[in-house]
């Protein structure tokens, strides 16, 4: 897949530092919806479009399908073929992205305001009218298998598939979205064709737009590029259960280095705790090398060279995770100091230097995130998906500062639950039995 490397740091960095940033709500004359930011700086515009579904909705016995349609979008669309369409994006200067992930596809655009017209007409093809031809299908189907083939050689790609596994069963967040080797080999063109009519839907459609073009111009431009898509798609997969405990799983691999991906139930985004339950990650492992993990693990002991911890709210499931590599001969190690710094901090709690120390990182860098039109219109998009308001941008640090010692250890003494934390190990760990 194309991944279009022009970026272009304006003005807008400047404002988003001094919560500046003004977002216009676009709703064009089909009633398709999207957040706008206009900066007429430079002649350039980007696009980034997401559709919830993703691949969840591959059909039972179909893994991987969405996944191999979104990579087929770009290999010919409409009267040109795959060779042809790559000249024409190439001749508009055009970039185009496409992508698939569990809740949603990605669709990223980046066009400069001469050829956008042309532009947006050869990216409607790729999504409305693909031609999905049998021998792209076949060519990237085997880019798909080697890449699956690559994964089951990979110790955390590995501690990845079996630790979706244990948290989800039989969810479609249970197996890689990629597939199998042998659900990808038999998918014919029919899937993909369904596929692509199932993910790709008006009515689950998100759109953030950054550059040179005004809100009248943007109405029509959302009809012409999307308006032909199907109206709506199937149901969306259900809740999962919660099926994680407190055992470990060990996956025999002969490497020096043992990985350890671990996890318990986390939150959903929508929670009014959820900023308490962010500060409260990046004290415990997000933050680095200030984080209690690489202290306690790293620093002291020196087990490691990376410990990291992380918020996995997904659509039908929330999940509070976590990574390590350490030795074979130290892995029991690192991973009984986790256990143990994990329920001493939902203990204990965590400490008024911490929290200041922490708001102060964090409120510093956030204005760095909005450093080019690429990147701001996925921040827009992104605050669509998880239903924030615009506002969110000027308001955000002010609502991280408004966390207090209370919020972050009344948290942590509800939500970390180190008796259910689990532990995937691929490796021939010493000294570690499975517990599963």
């Amino acid at each position: 897949m194309i991944r279009f490397a022009m970026t272009f740091c304006v003005a807008l960095a400047a404002s988003a530092a001094n919560a500046a940033i003004d977002i216009q709500q676009v709703t064009s004359p089909g009633g398709i919806e999207a957040w706008l930011v206009e900066d007429h700086n430079i002649p350039f515009t980007a696009l980034e479009i997401r559709v919830r579904g993703g691949a969840a909705l591959d059909e039972p016995g179909k893994r991987g399908a969405t996944n191999l349609m979104m990579a087929t979008l770009e290999e010919g669309a409409g009267d040109l073929d795959a060779q042809a369409f790559q000249t024409a994006r190439e001749d508009l200067a055009a970039g185009f992205g496409f992508d698939a992930g569990d809740d949603m596809v990605s669709i990223s655009a980046q066009m400069l305001t001469d050829n956008r017209d042309e532009a947006v007409a050869l990216l409607r093809d790729a999504i409305v009218n693909p031609r999905f031809d049998q021998s792209a299908i076949d060519r990237v189907r085997q880019q798909v298998l080697s890449n699956i083939a690559s994964d089951a050689k990979s110790p955390g790609d590995i501690a990845s598939a079996a630790f979706d596994k244990a948290a989800f069963g039989d969810h479609p967040y249970g197996s890689p979205l990629s597939g199998t080797v042998e659900s990808v080999t038999a998918l014919t063109r029919d899937d993909i064709v369904t596929a692509h009519d199932n993910a790709l839907v008006r009515d689950r459609v998100y759109v953030g737009v950054v550059g040179d073009i005004t809100p009248a111009d943007l109405g029509p431009l959302l009809d012409d590029l999307l308006g032909d898509l199907p109206e709506s798609g199937p149901a969306l997969p259900p809740e999962v259960e919660d099926m994680l405990d407190g055992g470990t799983t060990v996956i025999p691999f002969d490497t020096p280095q043992s990985v350890a991906l671990f996890g318990q139930p986390g939150l959903r985004r929508d929670d009014p705790d959820y900023m308490a339950a962010y500060v409260l990650n990046e004290i415990l492992g997000g933050a680095g090398f200030e984080s209690r993990l690489m202290n306690e693990v790293r620093e002291k002991r020196g087990l490691t060279y990376g410990v990291s911890t992380f918020l996995v709210p997904k659509f039908h499931a929330d999940l509070w995770m976590g990574q390590v590599a350490s030795s074979n001969a130290t892995v029991a190690e690192a991973i009984e100091v986790i256990r143990a710094e994990w329920a001493r901090i939902a203990r204990d709690g965590v400490t008024q230097e911490e929290l200041d120390k922490i708001k102060t990182y964090l409120t510093g860098a956030y204005p760095l995130r909005f450093d080019g039109n690429a990147e701001i219109a996925s921040i827009l998009v992104g605050m669509q998906v998880i239903d924030l308001p615009p506002e969110y941008v000027e308001n955000r640090n002010e609502m991280l500062a408004a966390v207090t010692l209370d919020d972050v250890n009344r948290l942590a003494a509800t939500l970390l639950q180190p008796d259910r934390l689990h532990f995937v190990v691929v490796g021939e760990p010493e000294g570690l039995a499975a517990a599963n």
